[in-house]
This record gives structure tokens, sequence and C-alpha cells, in this order.
């Protein structure tokens, strides 16, 4: 008896030594900017904050294993218009952005950024949020699981080529499933940059060079910069001036082209300001102001 005690005692240490370590993906901070609210009861505002930090952190969102160090840094900042308590509907904008780290580099980058100009969605103090990603029903838990499967699908797309696949259809899905939602957003064809708008160009056949490049620019690229910083360079022009014109030339209509050039702006400048042949400078700033000519005034420092 005391030998099955004894080894039931040794199985249960075993299994607890190597079992899978189970981390979270994502390491997320939520801020609730209520400036332009007045005369409401701020605890809601709070409660909402705290209910959405742990809904996006303590979710297992995938069935990878991240270490705590792997945990992907992002940003939710929701900026509250106007909140109706009757029928406790927030109207808001949001932007969410993720970083990555650069191997071999104290330098982290950004790669997710988005403004959700209409980020809507019904609240109540003191709701438990729960998700189920084959009954999509609630419009807060759509709007956060479909930017939580975006972060971790694009940050997979900067870690091996097209990697982020199954967690994109994710997202798509949300946005499909969404569709009978009475909150602005998520309607196919009301806007072509709105969040359906958004995944149905990124998982298309047509953006495949869009979702390349992420793997060239960061992992050929960025990573190696430490190590051989003209060759690096080198693959963040070829890679731009090929995969990014022809994301473009595919979908003319699609925003995610300019979307990136904006989310890596001041990051292009410093890599090439002062730094490569003036035939390679010219090359990017040609193809970067026929893709985002509101931004030409910083473009030109790249000719520097």
């Amino acid at each position: 008896m005391l030998f099955l005690r004894i080894v039931s005692l040794i199985l249960v240490i075993f299994s607890l030594n190597f079992s899978p370590i189970i981390a979270q993906e994502l390491n997320a901070t939520v801020e609730i900017n209520t400036q332009k609210i007045e005369g409401t009861n701020k605890s809601i505002f709070e409660n909402l904050k705290t209910t959405l930090t742990e809904f996006i952190n303590d979710r297992q969102w995938t069935e990878y294993q991240f270490k705590p160090n792997e945990r992907i840094k992002c940003s939710f900042t929701i900026i509250v218009n106007k909140y109706t308590e009757v029928n406790s509907l927030f109207e808001c904008e949001a932007y969410i952005q993720s970083t990555r780290p650069v191997f071999n580099s104290a330098y982290t980058t950004t790669s997710f950024q988005l403004h959700d100009k209409k980020f809507y969605f019904n609240f109540q103090e003191f709701d438990q949020l729960n998700y189920d990603d084959e009954h999509i029903t609630n419009t807060l838990t759509a709007l956060i699981a479909y930017y939580c499967y975006l972060i971790i699908g694009v940050d997979m797309d900067t870690m091996s080529p097209l990697g982020g696949k199954d967690l994109l259809q994710k997202a798509m899905n949300i946005a499909d499933n969404a569709q009978n939602m009475e909150v602005a957003g998520w309607k196919a064809l009301e806007d072509l940059s709105n969040r359906y708008g958004i995944i149905n160009d990124l998982v298309s056949e047509g953006m495949a060079p869009l979702r390349q490049l992420q793997y060239d620019y960061y992992r050929k690229g960025l990573d190696q910069m430490a190590t051989d910083p003209e060759n690096s360079r080198n693959v963040i022009l070829e890679t731009i001036v090929k995969n990014l014109y022809s994301a473009h030339n595919n979908k003319p209509l699609s925003k995610l082209p300019q979307y990136w050039t904006e989310a890596k702006r001041d990051e292009l400048v410093g890599i090439f300001k002062g730094q490569g042949t003036q035939q390679q400078k010219q090359k990017l700033y040609d193809l970067l102001v026929s893709l985002n000519a509101a931004q030409s005034t910083f473009w030109k420092d790249i000719l520097k």
C-alpha cells in the first residue's frame, strides 16, 4: 500500500515537471479616455478598463505555447466620444498598436497599428465577458477578439512567411459572423477601410505580397541589421519596392499599403536618411510618394 502511494506521488511530481507550459499570447495595456464625457459615473469606465485588460491578457487565444517573455506587447487606447447610459452604448474610437522586439538589439518596432474610428459596443458595469468563436453575439467581445487575432496573426507573419494565416482567418470569421450586429464598422461594402474591409483584403490572394513583405522586412531586414546593416538595408529596400508595389497594384483600392507606410514612416526615414546610395533613396522615395503622397514632407528626409 505504501509502495503504491509512493509511486503515485512520483507520477504526480513527474507530470507537474514535464507538463506543457501554457502562457497567454498577449501583454496588453488598456487605456480609456473619457475627457469628452461629463456628468457620468466614472466607475463604469474604470470597470471597463479592468475587465478588458483581464479579458485580453488572461485568455489563451491560440493553441501555441508562448513563454512569458515572448508575449506580444500591445495597447488599446479607447477614446469615448459618447456614452448612452439607457442602452449602455459606447461610441468610441480606438488606437490599436502592437510591437515586436528586433533581434540582437534593444530596439522595439511597431508591427501593427490601426485607428478604428467606429469602435462602438455595448457594456454594462460588471458585465462578465465570455467569448466563443462559434457564437458571435456580444459587440465588445467581437471587437476585442477580432483585434487580438489580427495582432497575433500579423506578428506571426513577421516570424515566418504567411505564418499568421490561421489567426487572420479567425479574424475574418468574426467579421463574417458579425454582419448582423447593429453597430457600425462590420458591414461588407459599407466602407472599404472598416473592419470587414481590412481583414477581407488582408486574407485575399492579392494581398499576399504585403504579408510576404512583413516577413522579409522584419526577419530578413531589421533582425539582421545589427550584424549586417548594409545588406539588411538592401533587403528592406527590395522587398518594399517589389511587394508593396505588387500589393497596391493587385488591389488599388485597398488602404493596407498606405496604412503600412504610415506605421513605418519614422522607421524608414531612420533606416535610409544619411545611408545608402542616392539611387536607392530616390527609388524608395518615388514609391512611397506614389502610395502615400500625404506624407511627402517626411519622405523627403529619406533623400538627405
